[in-house]
C-alpha cells in the first residue's frame, strides 16, 4: 500500500468516526471543516501561510497530530486530535476565554466543555482560519443559548455566569446589584465587565476568563437593558 493510499484510508476511517460521533450527539448536517497545518514533509511553507488554532486538552500535552481537524455542524462541532474525538454542542457547552504563554508570546485560547463534561482548549497554532471559525463558534453558541436563557428568565430563574448573576429585573455580582433600566451601556473590556450607570462606568464581576460564555451574557444584558444589539466580538475578554 502506497503512502498516499494509506493516508487516504486513515482519513476515511477518521471521517467515519467523526460522523458516527456527530450522529450520536445529533449535531445535524456538516457545514465546514478546518484542518491542522500540513506536516513538514507535506510542506512547511504552506503550514506557515495558513496559520491556525491548536486544540489541546486543558492542562494539556504538547502539540496535536497533523491529522487534527475541527468540523462544524448545525448544532455543534467535533474536534479530532491525538486519536480522540471531542463532541461539543452549541446549546450546552460553556466557553471561557484565557490567555496563555506560548513561544510566540501571549496567545488567546478558548476553553470549551464537551458532551462528556471534559474540557478542551483551542489554542493558536493548530486549526486554519481562526478569524472565520472563532466568531462563528461564538455566534452559534449565542444563537443556541440565548432563547432558552430568556425563556428561563421569564419564568423567574436566576442565571449565573461565574460570579455574575442576572434575573429578568436585575444584574449583580456579590453584594452589588443594578436594575436593568439603570444600565446605559455594558461592555467586557480589559478582562472585566464594565457597566455605565448615570454616565459613570463601574466594574461588575470578575475577569472575563472566569465567566462562562461571556458573549451569551453580553447578548442577554443588551436585550434585558433594552440596548441595541451589538456584535459579541466587542465583548472581548
Amino acid at each position: 500500500m502506497s503512502e498516499g493510499t494509506a493516508r487516504d484510508r486513515a482519513e476515511q476511517l477518521l471521517l467515519a468516526r467523526i460522523s458516527e460521533a456527530a450522529g450520536r450527539a445529533r449535531l445535524g448536517r456538516r457545514r465546514a471543516v478546518h484542518r491542522a497545518p500540513l506536516t513538514a514533509s507535506e510542506g512547511r511553507a504552506a503550514a506557515v501561510r495558513r496559520g491556525a488554532y491548536r486544540l489541546l486538552r486543558a492542562g494539556g500535552r504538547q502539540g496535536a497530530t497533523a491529522g487534527a481537524r475541527l468540523d462544524f455542524y448545525e448544532h455543534g462541532v467535533t474536534a479530532a486530535v491525538e486519536g480522540r474525538i471531542h463532541v461539543v454542542r452549541f446549546d450546552t457547552t460553556a466557553v471561557r476565554r484565557r490567555r496563555v504563554l506560548s513561544p510566540q508570546g501571549i496567545a488567546r485560547v478558548l476553553v470549551l466543555v464537551d458532551v462528556d463534561g471534559e474540557r478542551v482548549v483551542l489554542r493558536c497554532g493548530e486549526f486554519a482560519h481562526p478569524e472565520v471559525w472563532g466568531p462563528e463558534l461564538r455566534r452559534a453558541v449565542t444563537a443556541a443559548q440565548v432563547p432558552r436563557a430568556l425563556a428561563a428568565l421569564a419564568q423567574g430563574t436566576r442565571l449565573t455566569f461565574g460570579s455574575l448573576w442576572i434575573t429578568e429585573d436585575e444584574v449583580g455580582s456579590r453584594g452589588t446589584s443594578l436594575r436593568w433600566p439603570q444600565v446605559e451601556q455594558i461592555e467586557i473590556l480589559n478582562g472585566a465587565v464594565a457597566i455605565r450607570v448615570a454616565g459613570r462606568w463601574q466594574v461588575l464581576g470578575s475577569v472575563a476568563s472566569r465567566i462562562p460564555n461571556p458573549f451569551v451574557f453580553h447578548a442577554l444584558a443588551q436585550h434585558l437593558a433594552g440596548l441595541p444589539p451589538r456584535g459579541a466580538e466587542r465583548a472581548d475578554g
